[in-house]
């Protein structure tokens, strides 16, 4: 009898003992389990966060840009360009026009804006856009300008400047002229041209830009733009400095 109670009592420890076994290893696995998930819900939280301060840089980033994109200063120039074959200087691949729009950008510390068609369908050859410059102002032509215009409500000073084509404004400028307000601007023109000077930018001007006030213009010829820029620096400094303009 004390036998067989032994050997009763000995395999209920067994089974007692497996039991146990058993709850540890599934109390172990469940801990695993959870910190596994842990690690994963952590890791989701820090991708969140390396995304968000991603997103922080670049929103940075952008505001940077955007402040660098205006300079502060009250004077803007404005211009209309071409390059290709011009008369007098051959085949340019950079405009009279813009050549002197820079020069007075270095000189006043201003903002530029070049004026260009949305549909840019100018011949670069000078007899054929000759032949198209005369068809838009017989037409009193107003090409689409590309692009946004700036503000001008930040500028007091604005330099408006273009190639002379038949003794006027080319069509494109006259869509600038309508499309703002000069109200108590004063602008001022400049040209590059082969012999025609001003070519009355101003008086036309003053007609396009009601209640602006137009000041003393500059009339640079083209070959002279292209291939004697340092006489040139000298006449438009001297000509900023004469309108009060130059930068310190």
């Amino acid at each position: 009898m004390k036998r067989c109670l032994s050997l009763v009592l000995l395999i209920t420890l067994i089974f007692a003992l497996g039991g146990c076994g058993s709850d540890i290893g599934t109390e172990s696995n469940v801990s695993q389990s959870a910190h596994e998930d842990e690690q994963i819900s952590s890791g989701q939280e820090n991708d969140e966060g390396t995304v968000s301060e991603q997103d922080d840089t670049e929103a940075a980033s952008t505001d940077e840009k955007s402040s660098e994109t205006g300079s502060g200063s009250d004077i803007l120039v404005v211009y209309f360009s071409r390059t290709g074959e011009q008369y007098n200087v051959g085949v340019i691949d950079k405009g009279n026009t813009a050549i002197v729009a820079e020069m007075i950008a270095d000189e006043t510390g201003a903002d530029t804006f070049e004026l260009l068609p949305e549909n840019d369908t100018y011949p670069t050859t000078y007899d054929e856009l000759t032949d198209v410059a005369k068809q838009e102002q017989n037409d009193n032509a107003r090409p689409a300008i590309k692009g946004d215009l700036p503000d001008l409500s930040k500028y007091s000073y604005i330099f408006i400047g273009a190639p002379v084509w038949w003794g006027d404004w080319p069509m494109i400028c006259y869509t600038y002229f309508e499309a703002n307000d000069f109200s108590g601007k004063k602008l001022i023109p400049f040209s590059t041209h082969e012999g025609s000077g001003l070519a009355g930018f101003d008086t036309k001007l003053e007609k396009a830009a009601d209640g602006a006030d137009v000041l003393t213009g500059l009339a640079i010829q083209g070959e002279d733009a292209q291939n004697n820029q340092k006489d040139v620096r000298e006449d438009v400094k001297d000509w900023i400095s004469g309108l009060g303009l130059l930068k310190e």
